[in-house]
């Protein structure tokens, strides 16, 4: 009889396990936010599925048992560090699911929000104290159906986005900030009429399934931009692996102390350190540059929120003492409270 065991292969690695210089097995993603969580940078909590598994999953278009169970443990141990469950009704937990690795690839990344959200649990997000809380639990769930009905179902962006467009034309608002709640329940119900009339589904209402789907499809984005490049350009270079990151949300769009910005920190042309980018006030993710509203200058972030401005100027200063190189970062402030959400050197053009 052989002595040999099967050793239970890791496929997901919370945030303070990875390490830099695991990027091919965390993703290029996974391992920076690792590293930023160890140098006790302000980064979201969360864990990453790893790019052996995203290899199974395109693969069999299925999770395996020990994929699923190893998802849920970690969810878990998120859940019981922040006091909030996935999907219950009051104040529930959210998560961001993105594709994680490294690729000059158009497209190539994939990003759900708000996962959680369902017909319940945003009316019990609606229910909590603050400025314009309501509102933000309608425009978050309405962002959540739009995503994970383009991302996960292929249902074409561009019906979300002339549903949208014509909702605002009806009441003569310039961007999605002169909605208000009323109009978002409304454009919600557009969105879940759309998904269904579509894929021949009903938007999922079980959170577990909604980060399963997320991941699955964010998993094999990298699978679908290549495809897409390669018959435009006829290349012939192997399949890209990809890894997937799921973390806590916060939210950019809670109101005039909140916002989304990208830094661009020091001078390539002369090695002069500063930063620079831009900011847009109550807005998420990356509406920044999307080009719905304009953004305002970085250095505008001094006036609106000092506190904030000033801890973004240490934390771009640390990870340009870590890495010796000019950087661009991702980040979010939530109710004048600083997150980094992703950090990249210019030189690999992610």
């Amino acid at each position: 009889m052989s002595g040999r065991t099967n050793a239970v292969v890791s496929y997901v690695y919370d945030f303070t396990e990875g390490a830099p210089n695991r990027a091919g097995l965390l993703g290029d993603k996974g391992a920076t936010l690792a590293e930023m969580t160890r140098m006790g940078l302000p980064v979201p909590p969360g864990f990453t599925v790893t790019t052996e598994a995203c290899r199974v999953l395109r693969a069999t278009g299925e999770f395996p048992e020990e994929l699923g169970s190893q998802v849920a443990g970690h969810l878990s141990a998120l859940e019981a560090a922040e006091g909030r469950r996935l999907g219950q009704v009051d104040d529930p937990l959210l998560l961001s699911v993105r594709s994680g690795a490294e690729s000059p690839l158009p497209d190539a990344v994939e990003t759900v929000l708000d996962i959680g959200l369902n017909d319940l649990s945003v009316l019990g997000l609606a229910k909590e104290q603050g400025w314009g809380r309501e509102r933000f639990a309608w425009d978050s769930y309405r962002r959540l159906v739009q995503m994970l009905g383009s991302t996960v179902l292929g249902i074409a962006p561009s019906l979300f986005e002339d549903a949208l467009a014509q909702v605002r034309e009806q009441h003569r608002v310039a961007d999605d900030s002169g909605l208000d709640t009323c109009d978002l329940i409304r454009i919600v119900e557009i969105f879940k009429d759309l998904v269904l009339e579509r894929s021949g589904k009903e938007f999922p209402q079980v959170p577990a399934e909604q980060l399963r789907q997320a991941i699955l499809a964010a998993s094999t984005s990298r699978s679908r931009a290549r495809s897409r490049f390669d018959r435009s350009h006829v290349s012939t270079v192997g399949e890209p692996d990809s890894a997937v990151t799921v973390q806590r949300m916060v939210f950019g769009n809670l109101g005039a102390d909140s916002g989304s910005g990208i830094v661009y920190t020091g001078d390539p042309a002369t090695g002069r350190r500063g930063i620079d980018g831009l900011y847009l006030p109550n807005a998420q993710g990356r509406e920044v540059l999307s080009g719905a509203r304009r953004p305002v200058p970085l250095r505008e972030l001094a006036v609106i929120d000092p506190a904030s401005f000033h801890r973004l100027r240490e934390c771009t200063e640390q990870l340009e003492d870590r890495y010796g190189d000019h950087g661009v970062i991702e980040f979010t402030i939530e109710n004048g409270v600083l997150w980094l959400l992703d950090s990249r050197r210019r030189s690999c053009g992610r």
